[in-house]
Parts: C-alpha cells; structure tokens; sequence
C-alpha cells in the first residue's frame, strides 16, 4: 500500500508472525468445535452405516417410479444419507483436537472476547474449559 509520500508501509515480522498465530489459533478453535458438533448426541436411535445403505437401496427402487416431485424429495435424502453416512465412517481423534483446543481456546477468548457460558451454551464441557484456563469469573 503506497502512502501520501509514496513509500510502502510493510509489515514487520512481529506482525506476521501474530497473525499467523492468530490463524492456527482459529483453527484449532474450529476444529475441535466442528468435532463437537458432529459427535453431538442426538434424539431418537442412531442411524447404523447398514441402516443407511439398506435405506439408499429402497430409494433407488423408489426412484423409478416417483413423480418428479417425490422423485426431488427422493434425490435430496440420497444426498443427505450419503452425507451421513460419509461423517458416520470418518474417524476423527477427538483427544487431539481437545488438546489443542485446550492449548489455544484461552488466548483465542481473550482475543476475541468469548466468556465461559458463550463456550458452554455451545457445548464445550466444563472440564476443558478448566483446563484450557478459561473460568467463570473471566
């Protein structure tokens, strides 16, 4: 960026180097709240992968002979099944995730100023919040 004078004004180490903490900050933050999210206990039964194969099979013989406006209802739970079923079978190390929550959520917060109860109406548990050094009183 040019200035009134013509010199450029560029950013100093110290600066990039902020940022580029803040980003891995940012990151580990969202991963393990993505992580939370998915594994999120949920009402009724859990669906099992052979239970959503079993219904995508139905669904291609129901396909056939749908109208097209069932057959756009039909095609949207496919998309949506496949969806689970594709998060059902990831495997995510959710130990690790925390611990790097837990390494980088209290200057994250502060950053950003998120209190303790933002954090747990979102879910995350009272026990890493303590350990991440994040409390009440803050």
């Amino acid at each position: 960026m040019a200035g009134k004078s013509g010199t450029e004004s560029k950013m100093t180490d110290e600066h990039k180097a902020a940022l580029a903490e803040g980003r891995a900050q940012g990151r580990a933050v969202r991963s393990y709240l993505e992580a939370l999210e998915r594994n999120k206990p949920r009402r009724g039964r859990r669906r099992t992968p052979a239970g959503i194969k079993k219904r995508l099979d139905a669904i291609d013989v129901e396909i056939s002979e749908a109208d097209p406006l069932k057959r756009v209802h039909l095609i949207q739970e496919r998309m949506d099944l496949l969806d689970e079923l594709d998060n059902a079978t990831t495997t995510v190390d959710i130990d690790e995730l925390e611990k790097q929550f837990v390494l980088n959520a209290a200057a994250y917060s502060q950053r950003k100023g998120i209190s303790y109860a933002a954090w747990r109406e979102l879910g995350v548990p009272a026990t890493v919040l303590r350990s991440a050094g994040i409390s009440r009183a803050a």
